[in-house]
């Protein structure tokens, strides 16, 4: 078995790739040119990808290859009518971030309810210092608890995330496809989610139906003291729309992880915008979490060389 694995997603040179070279011949390579890569698969029967397309081109070039493994639950990089064409079997990683992305989405809505940045930066100016009084608070914070928490999309990532809103003692709404079975918490349309909700959310894929779904229509029936969590896909926003309603205070917030466009870029309207945290896509980078995706996709592997395999997405 001969295996490419794309490693420049996920590590940084903190992770140990043994498992891999357990299953087979592998070839490591990080940040190249489409000519380089088909170059590189030419004798491949396995190719394991983060980031990196996989489409007729490539397997038309590499016909050896059998198996596209992906370091993440989404697979969208990958063509998945063109391995259907050429027989190849595609496994993702699912449930491998749920408890480092849920731990990401408070950490951006405590940083926004909270005011951690601004305080922060303010008592690196010395403001502390210069306080005639034991504390001072020009940045005006507000609790979780009593507040009405809407979580869209009611996945691994969305339960997680509910779960802990609960534990603050906020009021959860669930809004999902389908109605979920077991769930301790009101299902309710978009538009009521929109209309009730002081928090909002989104755990769900980027879909034709997803996309830009919080756009200038949704926005105008949220409360404006109402703030948005996004740690899903970043096209699941209308980026201008919610730059416009932050600026103007129609918006009380938002927080994501992930943008439309990746890297980000300098004209995106979300940059500089008005009570916004953005992180450059990490809610997934914790260490614990990179090593558990290891895992998994080595044990994918493993598993289809074996006859067995597990999480076929094709």
């Amino acid at each position: 078995m001969r295996i490419a694995i794309n490693t420049s997603a996920v590590t940084n040179g903190d992770l140990d790739f043994k498992l891999f070279e357990k299953l087979g011949e592998c070839k490591f390579f990080g940040e190249i040119t489409r000519e380089e890569l088909f170059a590189l698969c030419a004798d491949a029967d396995a190719l394991i990808v983060n980031k990196v397309e996989v489409d007729e081109a490539l397997l038309s070039a590499c016909p050896n290859i059998k198996y596209v493994g992906t370091f993440a639950t989404g697979y969208n990089v990958v063509d998945i009518e063109a391995c259907r064409r050429h027989g190849v079997t595609v496994c993702n990683a699912p449930d491998y971030s749920t408890h480092a992305v849920s731990q990401h989405t408070f950490a951006l809505l405590l940083a926004l309810y909270g005011k951690i940045n601004e305080y922060t930066a303010s008592v690196k100016r010395g403001d502390w210092i210069k306080s005639k009084t034991f504390t001072y608070f020009p940045y005006p914070t507000a609790e979780l608890y009593g507040k009405t928490f809407g979580v869209y999309g009611y996945g691994n990532i969305g339960r997680a995330v509910a779960k802990i809103a609960d534990a603050f003692g906020a009021k959860v709404l669930v809004c999902t496809r389908t109605k979920p079975e077991n769930c301790p918490y009101k299902n309710v349309s978009f538009e009521e989610m929109l209309r009730e909700c002081d928090i909002l959310s989104l755990h769900c894929p980027l879909t034709e139906k997803t996309a830009k779904m919080i756009d200038g229509k949704a926005l105008a029936l949220m409360k404006k003291s109402a703030v948005i969590i996004n740690t899903a896909r970043g096209g699941l926003v209308d980026e201008g729309a919610v730059a416009d309603a932050l600026n103007s205070g129609r918006l009380a917030g938002f927080a994501a992880d992930t943008v439309a466009v990746e890297p980000m870029r300098a004209d995106n309207p979300l940059y500089g915008a008005e009570n916004c945290i953005i992180t450059p896509h990490v809610a997934w980078t914790a260490h614990d979490t990179r090593e558990r995706l290891l895992g998994i996709v080595a044990e994918n592997l493993r598993l289809y060389i074996e006859g067995k395999p597990r999480n076929v997405v094709s």
